[in-house]
């Protein structure tokens, strides 16, 4: 059975020895997150803060800071698996005739099993606010130059305002006053396309900021799925079974019916304001930049929530482990378009949207560079500033094994390719323009004389059978 909420995972990551409470009372302002900047930068547990100085509500972070932790919580150790899951599904004959639809019936009820499922209640509607207010939340400031107090770990829900397709994203929201936040929804994300729909036609979108749910639904909300794909149908995917939902009282959508909190209103493309500066995933303090605001106008939460948060800096943090989880979960997604890929890798050291390592199994000329061009064209892949492609005997999680590559298997003015005027991540430090700036590319593959390699091909060191079978039946007796 899938792990149903937060207060179900604290048990499950308790009982394993990932989760440590902090009794003592700590500050939301500065402190918590400094407690978990060191938590987080030497591989420390999750942490649940029972004391906060003046609030009554608990505080877990660090929840997915290890992949020992996401395997607890979302039950799998392989975990390729989700994609594989979509690729079945997309692979899915449809029946023709009567013996061929009763053959398939199994097949189709799987797909009922995870599909959300609408209730009348649920934990998360045990109180409703009369005065909904985001004061009695106990928000971080993280760093010291924030521009204040940021939900960072809220899942903004949303629905396509045309074709009703519901979508969870985790964008950064700052606190203004009691009832209005910023939401920072950048340019190339789903939530920021829904909000574009209704700005163009002049009305305000109605959004949903829920914090804490299911591991997986929480995992669903960051990952970047294909076009099209229900959130909530992807977290039925990722579970294995669908997830119970209900209506928000104030806005017309559906959220987690296990969440912790729910926090409902609008956001108002006539509201434009000037947001941060914030301490972000790149390691820098993003300068301030205009986005709309969100209007409070309900609250719904369980009777005892914990209100579940996350901190963002120079990496490694928490967020590496989820972005690793992702880059295993859509492996298969990337294969069925581009079947010689063997192998991809994000490097946290990178934040994940600046560098992707490619293993290939190459069988003609410039496939490489097919290969860069077609991962480019892909959902958030497009925004990834550096690839590198390489043969399938390296290994792409091993940096060393890259390196080597790179530096014997390509040559500056041949095997690069620099694009430039490009999509960027919004976040980029380093980008010209905000949102675009250059792509580069490295062919780090075997070339053949069909690319215009004129050498002989040199032979790799290898050991030889004989040796290494001698060298094996008598290793014991080395004392090694």
């Amino acid at each position: 059975m899938p792990v149903e909420d937060i207060t179900e995972f604290i048990e499950k990551l308790e009982k394993s020895g990932e989760l440590k409470r902090v009794k003592t009372q700590v500050d939301s302002n500065l402190e918590v997150s400094e407690i978990l900047s060191r938590v987080m930068y030497s591989n420390g547990p999750a942490i649940l803060f029972e004391n906060i100085k003046n609030y009554d509500m608990p505080i877990l972070a660090n929840a997915f800071g290890s992949i020992k932790r996401l395997e607890i919580g979302l039950e799998m150790r392989d975990f390729t698996e989700i994609g594989q899951r979509i690729v079945d599904m997309t692979r899915m004959e449809m029946p023709t005739g009567i013996f061929d639809k009763l053959r398939k019936l199994p097949e189709f009820s799987k797909m009922t099993d995870i599909a959300p499922k609408l209730q009348k209640s649920g934990p998360v509607t045990e109180v409703i606010e009369d005065t909904p207010s985001f004061d009695n939340i106990p928000i971080l400031k993280t760093w010291p130059k924030d521009a204040g107090r940021f939900i960072t770990f809220g899942l903004i829900a949303t629905k396509h305002p045309e074709t009703g397709v519901r979508n969870l994203g985790v964008y950064r929201m700052q606190i203004i006053d009691s009832t209005h936040a910023f939401m920072h929804w950048q340019k190339h994300k789903r939530g920021a396309h829904h909000y574009d729909i209704k700005k163009d036609s002049g009305n305000k979108i109605e959004a949903a900021i829920i914090i804490g749910s299911d591991p997986a639904t929480v995992f669903s909300a960051v990952a970047p799925v294909p076009e099209g794909l229900d959130k909530y149908l992807f977290s039925g995917i990722t579970r294995k079974t669908g997830i119970k939902t209900v209506k928000c009282r104030t806005v017309d959508l559906e959220v987690p019916a296990n969440a912790e909190i729910v926090l409902e209103g609008y956001v108002d493309p006539s509201d434009i304001r000037m947001e941060g500066p914030f301490g972000d995933h790149t390691g820098y303090y993003t300068p301030q930049e205009p986005y709309p605001v969100f209007t409070l106008t309900g609250v719904m939460r369980k009777q005892k929530p914990i209100y579940l948060t996350t901190i963002v800096g120079k990496p490694i943090l928490e967020d590496a482990y989820i972005g690793k989880v992702i880059e295993r979960s859509f492996l298969p997604l990337i294969k069925m378009f581009h079947p010689e890929v063997v192998d991809f890798a994000m490097p946290a050291s990178g934040w994940f949207q600046g560098m992707a390592i490619i293993s290939i199994k190459k069988r003609y000329p410039g496939q490489a560079k097919k290969v860069m061009m077609g991962l480019w064209g892909m959902g958030q892949l497009a925004l990834t500033k550096f690839f590198v492609i390489v043969d399938d005997d390296v290994n792409v999680h091993d940096f060393n094994d890259v390196i080597w590559a790179i530096t014997t298997r390509s040559d500056a003015a041949r095997d690069t390719v620099i694009i430039n005027n490009t999509p960027t991540d919004t976040l980029d430090p380093a980008s010209p323009f905000v949102n675009m700036g250059s792509k580069l590319g490295i062919d780090a593959t075997q070339k053949t004389k069909e690319e215009g390699f004129q050498r002989e091909i040199q032979e790799l060191v290898k050991s030889d059978q004989p040796t290494k079978n001698l060298v094996d039946s008598k290793w014991s007796s080395y004392g090694i």
